[in-house]
């Protein structure tokens, strides 16, 4: 596996830097460089990059106003000298920030990390779900570098932090795992568990109560969303509900 790496940076030093620190890492490539997001279009199958690593302060277009018009992208790693736009950069989803002076060190954690993200993503050995889970009561997931099972009666909810999740359990510890949320929700039996927030997945068999500001599970509270509040009634309440 070798991830394709595009620089945009306009400082030639620090392009030089992060393109030195790619060439000594073995499961990364440059697919190429240049000075401000206009002008990757230049670089030749710029979409098949998988890693990005872009500057913020830049002439002509702001590295958070790209990654904002961008409809899909690669995974990102922030390269700035600002630390202000850290919390910004985190609500777009990029992977890592790296302040500068970056040392190797720093740079080798971060496309480490995006390593991980991206053998999840694409290897089956690694996704979260057995292949059997209509027909199992458990799933593995990734912590660190071994592998949990949890059963799903002993799930309560889980919960999206940034690229991570953290699976919230009846004896009240938790596990986090590399994954996105959205994955997370792909690959779970929609029978026993349901996405609440664009947050929050929950196990339906653990609702204690629902009402119009969120969902209560063993003492946590759990936001509603407004898009998701329907079909949550439906599926959950509507049928299960005393009448006269």
């Amino acid at each position: 596996m070798v991830l394709k790496c595009i620089v945009i940076d306009d400082e030639p030093l620090a392009r030089e830097c992060i393109s030195n620190y790619i060439a000594e890492v073995d499961f990364l490539t440059l697919h190429g460089s240049c000075s401000n997001p206009l002008e990757m279009t230049k670089i030749k199958n710029a979409h098949e990059a998988d890693l990005l690593f872009l500057d913020i302060q830049m002439p002509r277009m702001n590295g958070i106003e790209f990654l904002k018009s961008m409809k899909s992208k690669p995974m990102v790693i922030i390269t700035t000298a600002f630390p202000n736009y850290a919390l910004e950069g985190f609500d777009l989803d990029v992977m890592d920030y790296l302040l500068k002076p970056i040392t190797f060190t720093r740079f080798f954690k971060a496309v480490c990390k995006v390593k991980e993200q991206y053998l999840l993503l694409n290897n089956k050995t690694e996704t979260i779900a057995t292949n059997d889970t209509t027909t199992s009561d458990y799933v593995f997931i990734k912590c660190d570098n071994s592998y949990k099972k949890l059963y799903f009666d002993d799930i309560l909810f889980i919960k999206s932090m940034q690229n991570y999740v953290a699976f919230h359990t009846a004896d009240g510890k938790k596990y986090l795992s590399l994954i996105p949320l959205k994955e997370v929700a792909k690959q779970l039996d929609s029978d026993i568990f349901l996405q609440v927030h664009k947050s929050y997945i929950v196990c339906i068999h653990k609702i204690d109560s629902i009402e119009a500001e969120g969902i209560t599970i063993a003492s946590n509270h759990i936001p509603l969303g407004r898009n998701y509040r329907s079909k949550i009634m439906e599926k959950i309440v509507h049928n299960k509900i005393l009448k006269k």
